[in-house]
């Protein structure tokens, strides 16, 4: 038996979510089906987190246990020939060693940090030409406000009032690393890094950033949140539009051939 690694990207636009599902309309079902169409029998994956339907993915990693023997030319090239044009393999890396030794590779265990962008368009009209791949905001958006807002939300703390009430994680206490917000023109790129994230917590950080970044809110309205613990207090959830899953950080050892985090497909 051996472990295979595959680098997975995906416009989500389609599809609920990346878990597979009775209706069987999301990323998982469609990548285990062509799994089955290439191989002739079922194989069961994992990814490194899951993300909520019309969330995209430059960069998903996933692994799937098999005693089968391909190249990962193969792996990559077969698997491709049966998965719709919005779901797509980009690498395959074969690992070397024993899958059932308790610290070998794991897509989600292994996990060292996760990069999430978020693409807002703000302009006063919306654009057809971004419709389900950017965010839209139509006030401006004052950015070195919203850059002076997240200082607060580095460091380990609990995200409780960014959290979804939905949220199946054991714990809100997670370390956020680094926060980047940069205007391209027209879009704003908000990049989060943290060792790993709640259901819902990067569009409700979005959401309360975009009421300090038009004025609605001070500065210091973020650290005020955070502190609160209280979902009830924060902006709405922003729409899942503009979410890309970026980068998922592993140690060097696996030698996974991943793409740059900074890649933005359609920007």
């Amino acid at each position: 038996m051996k472990r295979i690694a595959i680098g997975l990207q995906y416009d989500g636009q389609a599809w609920q979510g990346y878990q597979k599902q009775i209706h069987g309309l999301t990323v998982q079902d469609k990548l285990e089906h062509a799994l089955q169409e290439f191989t002739k029998v079922p194989l069961a994956t994992t990814c490194a987190g899951r993300t909520d339907a019309g969330v995209h993915a430059s960069e998903q990693v996933v692994h799937f246990d098999t005693d089968l023997d391909r190249v990962p030319y193969a792996w990559l090239r077969g698997i491709n020939a049966f998965l719709p044009p919005s779901i797509a393999v980009r690498w395959v890396k074969e690992l070397e060693g024993d899958p059932s030794v308790l610290d070998f590779f794991h897509a989600r265990f292994s996990a060292q940090a996760r990069t999430y962008h978020y693409v807002l368009y703000n302009n006063p009209t919306r654009s057809p030409l971004l419709v389900g791949r950017a965010g839209f905001y139509h006030r401006p958006l004052d950015v070195e406000r919203m850059q002076a807002a997240v200082a607060p939300l580095l460091g380990w703390h609990d995200f409780t009032t960014f959290r979804a009430a939905q949220c199946q994680a054991k714990s809100p206490v997670k370390l956020m690393h680094d926060i980047q917000i940069r205007r391209h023109g027209e879009l704003i790129v908000f990049t989060l890094k943290a060792n790993a994230f709640l259901h819902h917590m990067v569009r409700n950080l979005v959401g309360s950033l975009v009421y300090i970044g038009q004025g609605r809110e001070e500065v210091s309205w973020l650290g005020e949140l955070l502190a609160s613990k209280n979902r009830g207090l924060a902006a709405p959830t922003f729409m899942p539009d503009g979410l890309y899953l970026a980068k998922i950080d592993y140690d060097e050892k696996w030698a996974l051939p991943q793409e740059s985090t900074s890649a933005l497909p359609w920007f």
